[in-house]
């Protein structure tokens, strides 16, 4: 994987924001007094795309209807085939742990694929889903007859829109070279 240059290209804000900035930063962080996340501040800079995003991501996140360990690691995996280490890492202590994905099912999101004894055959099918679309913009018709026996027709659109979430937030840390919370995990190294 990529690691993600330090130096940012667009600052993030800094305090104090715009009111309607203030309040959609405040939403994002569900309420709790800390910092905005760099990339939350970053992508302020467009105060439209940001509420846009907020309600996209906020929707995956809170209200979908995709089993949390599972969205997990479709989000994990996307973030890892873009190189996103930000995202990876902030998804790794604020989700990825605590929902009981293990070190080698983490490692294996970065370094390994759907054959991974890390996998359960129900979670090789989305690292093949997120694999196909990354590298094709498609998913295979042996693929899609799979999911479509696992997951309903609703499910099957929030995949993918997990997918296409997570590029975005990928395209969004590397464009911008959003600097790594210092929280965040790193990328495990290849050996």
């Amino acid at each position: 994987m990529t690691e993600q240059v330090t130096k940012a290209r667009l600052a993030p804000l800094a305090p104090p924001y715009a009111p309607e900035i203030a309040r959609t930063l405040d939403r994002m962080m569900g309420g709790v007094a800390v910092e905005p996340l760099s990339l939350f501040r970053t992508v302020a800079h467009n105060p439209t795309v940001l509420d846009k995003f907020r309600s996209v991501g906020t929707y995956l996140l809170n209200f979908g209807t995709i089993d949390p360990l599972e969205r997990e690691i479709v989000i994990h995996r996307t973030c890892a085939r873009c190189g996103s280490e930000y995202e990876w890492g902030v998804h790794v202590e604020i989700y990825g742990r605590s929902l009981g994905l293990s070190d080698d099912q983490l490692k294996a999101t970065v370094t390994g694929g759907a054959a991974d004894a890390a996998w359960s055959p129900r979670q090789a099918l989305l690292i093949r889903l997120v694999d196909e679309l990354h590298g094709t913009g498609d998913v295979s018709d042996g693929l899609w007859t799979e999911l479509a026996a696992s997951w309903e027709p609703h499910q099957l659109v929030e995949l993918v829109a997990l997918v296409g979430q997570y590029h975005l937030v990928s395209f969004f840390t590397r464009a911008f070279r959003v600097e790594l919370e210092s929280f965040g995990a790193r990328f495990p190294r290849q050996h």
